[in-house]
C-alpha cells in the first residue's frame, strides 16, 4: 500500500494535467450518451427522460422511409468522399514537402502559415467568400465587370457548392492536420537519409522510401478514424453556405436535422438520426480497423 501511495503522489502532477481532459469527455462524450434512450420514446421536455412514452423505433422507421432519405445520403456521401480522398491526402503531401525544406527557418514560418486558418471559425472563413465572390457587390465580380467580363456566379449556382466545400476545408484544415504527420517525421532516423545519400537516391526517392513508409501506420490510423465521421460533414460549414438555389445538392444530414428536428423540437427523431449516424461511423471503424489488422497493418486497437 505505501509502494502505491508513492506511485500516486510520483504520478500527482500528470494526473492533475490529464484531469481537464477526463472531466471533459466524461461531461460532453459519456454523460449525454444516456439521452441516446429519447431515440426510443417520443420525449416530451416537462415528462422528461422517465415518463416520456416509449414508442421503440418508430423513428428510425421514419427516417428510412422519408423520401428525402436516399437524396440525403447521397449528397452526404458524396461530400464525404471529397474529404475522404481529396482533403485527406492534403495534409500528408503538405508534411512530406515541409519536411524536404532545408531551411529551418522558412520551414517554420510556412507550417505557421498553413495552420492559422484553423483558428478562424467557419463564420469568418464563409463571411470572407460573401464578401469576395458575392454576385451583386463581391469585390472578385466588381473586378470581372470592370473588366468587361461576365459575373461568377460563386455562391448560388450548385455546380460549385462542392468545390467551393472542398476548397475551404483543405485552405482552413490542412495546415493544422500535418502536424501529427509532421511529429511522425521528426522521429524517422536520420542516418537513414544520410545512407540512402551515400547510395544515391534522390530526394524524389528518400520521400517515397523513407518518409512515406514511416507515415504508414499514422496514415492507417487517422483513415480508420476518419471513417467514424463519415456522416458528419461539418453542420456549420454547411448550413452557412447552404441557400435556396443550392440546396439540391448541399442538403445533408445535418441541415435536414437542424431543419426538421431542431427548429421544430422533435427531439426524438434528431436524437434517432444521430444515432444512425454514430452507429455507421462504428461499423465502418470496426471494419476498416480489422482488415488492416488482418493485413498486418496497425489498427487503432
Amino acid at each position: 500500500m505505501t509502494a502505491t501511495k508513492k506511485l500516486l503522489r510520483r504520478g500527482l502532477p500528470l494526473y492533475a494535467m490529464i484531469a481537464p481532459g477526463v472531466l471533459f469527455f466524461i461531461l460532453f462524450r459519456y454523460l449525454p450518451m444516456f439521452g441516446v434512450a429519447i431515440a426510443f420514446q417520443d420525449y416530451d421536455p416537462f415528462d422528461g427522460f422517465l415518463h416520456s412514452d416509449w414508442v421503440g423505433l418508430e423513428h428510425f422507421r421514419r427516417l428510412f422511409t422519408e423520401a428525402d432519405f436516399w437524396f440525403l445520403m447521397r449528397n452526404t456521401l458524396i461530400m464525404s468522399s471529397l474529404n475522404l480522398f481529396l482533403f485527406f491526402p492534403a495534409p500528408i503531401i503538405l508534411a512530406l514537402l515541409l519536411n524536404e525544406v532545408r531551411l529551418k527557418a522558412y520551414r517554420q514560418s510556412v507550417q505557421t502559415i498553413t495552420y492559422l486558418p484553423h483558428f478562424l471559425s467557419w463564420v469568418v472563413v464563409v463571411s470572407m467568400t460573401v464578401i469576395l465572390f458575392s454576385t451583386q457587390d463581391g469585390a472578385v465580380n466588381k473586378l470581372l465587370i470592370s473588366w468587361g467580363w461576365e459575373r461568377f456566379d460563386l455562391l448560388t449556382n450548385p455546380e460549385y457548392f462542392r468545390t467551393m466545400y472542398l476548397i475551404q476545408n483543405i485552405w482552413k484544415e490542412t495546415g493544422w492536420s500535418a502536424i501529427i504527420f509532421l511529429a511522425a517525421l521528426a522521429s524517422v532516423d536520420p542516418t537513414l537519409f544520410e545512407a540512402a545519400v551515400v547510395d544515391g537516391a534522390s530526394r524524389w526517392k528518400q520521400m517515397l522510401n523513407i518518409s512515406l513508409p514511416a507515415l504508414k501506420s499514422v496514415i492507417f490510423i487517422m483513415f480508420i478514424l476518419r471513417l467514424g465521421q463519415v456522416l458528419d460533414i461539418g453542420f456549420e460549414h454547411v448550413l452557412l453556405l447552404q441557400n435556396p438555389l443550392n440546396m439540391d445538392v448541399s442538403d445533408v444530414f445535418d441541415t435536414y436535422v437542424y431543419r426538421s428536428g431542431i427548429l421544430s423540437a422533435q427531439f426524438s427523431f434528431t436524437t434517432a438520426v444521430g444515432l444512425f449516424k454514430s452507429a455507421i461511423g462504428l461499423v465502418l471503424v470496426i471494419t476498416a480497423n480489422a482488415l488492416a489488422r488482418r493485413f498486418g497493418e496497425e489498427g487503432v486497437y
